[in-house]
C-alpha cells in the first residue's frame, strides 16, 4: 500500500501523495540498454523533452555504467560527462528533481554544488566510497541508499544469502543507521535488483517488498529492461517493456514509492491506473 512521504529538496519540503516516476537518462556510451544512451547534446535534449511530456516526475541522470564489465572512467570524465548533461537538462527543466546516479563523493559534490542536482543515487550505498555518508550529511541533500555487495564488476560472485530479503532489509537498516547518526535525514531505499542477486533472488525480493517498508523510508525500485525479466523470458531488452511495466504495477501493489523506468508514458499510466485502484479502495 502506498504510504504519503516527504523531501527536503534545496530547502523546500515537498510532499508525495502518490507513486513516483523516475526517469533514466545515461550520458554513457555503454549502458546495458542502449535506447537510454544519450552521449550527444541534441539527443540528451530531446530524451528530457520527450520525458517532461510523457509525465516524468524525477530524473535520474548517470555519468558511469555500472553493467558488469563496463569501463571504468575517472571522477574527472564523469563529472565532465555529468555536467554537459545537467548543463542541457536544467535548461529545459530548471525545477525538475533530479538525482545523479554516483558512487563518489567527490562526484556528488559537484552534482550537487555545481551543476544544479538534488539527490544522490548511489548505488553502492556508501561502500565504495567511505566519504559518502558525510558528504550528503554536508550537502544537505536526499539520499538513495542502494543494495549491492561487492563492485559492479564482481558484484554476482556475492550472492549467497540466508535469507535475502531479511539480509538485505538488515544490511539496509544497519546502513541507514550509520546515515542517521552523519546527520542525512532524508533517505529513500533501494533493494538493489540485479546488483549481487541471482535471478530467483531478485523475484524473491519483489514477493517480499512490502518488508523494506518496515525502514521507514520511500522504496525506490528499479527493474526497467532489466536481466531479471529478459534471462527469465529469454528476450532481449528492446523486447522487455510489458514484462517492465508488469513488474512495476507489482512492486505499485507492495509500497513502492518510486518506480525507476526507461520508459515513461507507460509508468505514468501504470501510477495512474494504480492511484485509481487506490481511490476506490478508500471510498
Amino acid at each position: 500500500m502506498f504510504a504519503p512521504f516527504s523531501l527536503n529538496l534545496k530547502g523546500r519540503l515537498h510532499v508525495y501523495n502518490r507513486p513516483q516516476v523516475m526517469g533514466i537518462v545515461n550520458v554513457t556510451p555503454d549502458s546495458f540498454y542502449s535506447g537510454s544512451r544519450t552521449m550527444h547534446e541534441a539527443e540528451i535534449g530531446l530524451r528530457i523533452e520527450s520525458m517532461i511530456e510523457e509525465g516524468v516526475d524525477f530524473i535520474d541522470i548517470g555519468a558511469y555504467s555500472s553493467r558488469p564489465g563496463a569501463d571504468d572512467i575517472s571522477p574527472q570524465e564523469e563529472i565532465s560527462r555529468l555536467s554537459k548533461g545537467m548543463a542541457i537538462l536544467r535548461g529545459i527543466a530548471p525545477e525538475i528533481p533530479v538525482s545523479v546516479d554516483t558512487f563518489r563523493a567527490d562526484v556528488a559534490t559537484a552534482a550537487i554544488e555545481e551543476m544544479g542536482a538534488d539527490i544522490i543515487n548511489d548505488i553502492s550505498g556508501g561502500t565504495l566510497d567511505p566519504r559518502m555518508f558525510d558528504t550528503v550529511a554536508r550537502l544537505k541533500t536526499p539520499y538513495i541508499l542502494m543494495h549491492m555487495r561487492g563492485t559492479p564488476a564482481t558484484m554476482q560472485q556475492f550472492t549467497a544469502y540466508t535469507d535475502v530479503v531479511a539480509d538485505v532489509v538488515s544490511d539496509l537498516s544497519v546502513k541507514l543507521r550509520r546515515l542517521r547518526l552523519a546527520g542525512v535525514a532524508d533517505v529513500i531505499v533501494d533493494p538493489g535488483f540485479g546488483f549481487s542477486k541471482t535471478l530467483e533472488q531478485n523475484f524473491e525480493l519483489m514477493s517480499g517488498l512490502e518488508a523494506f517498508s518496515s525502514l521507514g523510508c520511500p522504496v525506490l525500485v528499479g527493474v526497467s529492461r532489466k536481466s531479471m525479466i529478459t534471462k527469465s523470458l529469454g528476450i532481449d531488452p528492446a523486447g522487455a517493456l510489458a514484462p517492465t511495466v508488469a513488474l512495476d504495477a507489482i512492486a505499485l501493489t507492495k509500497g513502492a514509492s518510486f518506480i525507476r523506468v526507461h520508459d515513461i508514458r507507460e509508468a505514468a499510466q501504470t501510477v495512474a491506473l494504480f492511484n485509481l485502484l487506490n481511490s476506490s479502495n478508500t471510498h
